[in-house]
């Protein structure tokens, strides 16, 4: 019988979801949890890679078992024995047919971004503060980031994607107020910000490429046409495009799978 899974993990502890041979994975943890209280070994299936440090809320994964578990009370095991990093929301019995990754219609990311010291917020957001960033001009051109196109300049060299064709649904900067500044009273002004954006799919490392990037044009050191140029047209035939045309990726600790869709 098929079960999905929904959880939570902080990605610090981990070199990414994917089962690696000789580094710590999202994966390889729970299917070692899994395959303890079950008793034989079990399979995880996530809804997709994310890489090194990075985190996730709401994450879903599936696994194929003994019909009848009491999935309560193994969710309630699985917290027991599994590290601080990772969290299980709920486990719950799921069509046979159903598939976390083949079934995801959309995957959503979101970057934090701080422009002042903060112990509070280091963990898991980027400390920024080269003077002048404009957030305006970034958006403008994160707009060239909707619809369906080429993303192959975002794609970690060496990646092995069938295809670097994406579609992009959302893709925006926004201000924000951290819990620990709201309970004070004080407001996030200029100071706190995120990226959120959404795809059918994700390229490896892309988010990070294209953040890096925008933050670039942000500085005035890239133009909002020269990040326009770099979202190739979907029937695009121009020949080899080399990552090293887009901006350097920022740190993968503040970085979050914050959602999926099916």
């Amino acid at each position: 019988m098929r079960y999905s899974i929904k959880l939570s993990y902080r990605g610090a502890d981990f070199c990414g979801w994917q089962v690696q041979p000789d580094a710590p994975s999202v994966q390889q943890t729970l299917e070692g949890a899994l395959s303890t209280l079950l008793h034989a070994p079990v399979a995880v299936t996530g809804a997709g890679r994310t890489d090194t440090g990075v985190n996730a809320i709401g994450y879903i994964a599936h696994f194929d078992a003994a019909e009848g578990l009491d999935t309560h009370q193994l969710c309630y095991k699985l917290n027991a024995i599994l590290p601080r990093s990772v969290v299980i929301h709920a486990v719950a019995p799921a069509a046979p047919e159903f598939h976390a990754r083949f079934d995801a219609v959309q995957r959503e990311y979101t970057y934090f971004l701080h422009r002042v010291k903060d112990p509070f917020m280091d963990a898991f957001s980027y400390l920024y503060t080269f003077p002048g960033v404009d957030f305006d001009r970034m958006n403008q051109a994160a707009q060239a980031l909707l619809g369906h196109h080429d993303f192959r300049c975002f794609e970690k060299t060496g990646a092995d994607s069938k295809t670097s064709l994406c579609t992009v649904t959302q893709a925006a900067w926004q201000r924000y107020t951290p819990t620990h500044l709201s309970l004070t009273g004080r407001q996030g002004g200029e100071d706190y910000w995120y990226f959120r954006i959404s795809a059918d799919r994700f390229l490896r490392n892309m988010v990070r490429a294209v953040v890096g990037t925008l933050l670039e044009v942000g500085r005035g050191k890239r133009s909002v046409e020269d990040f326009r140029s770099l979202v190739l047209p979907p029937d695009f035939s121009g020949g080899t495009v080399m990552r090293c045309l887009a901006g350097e990726s920022v740190p993968g600790h503040a970085l979050f799978l914050s959602g999926v869709q099916y």
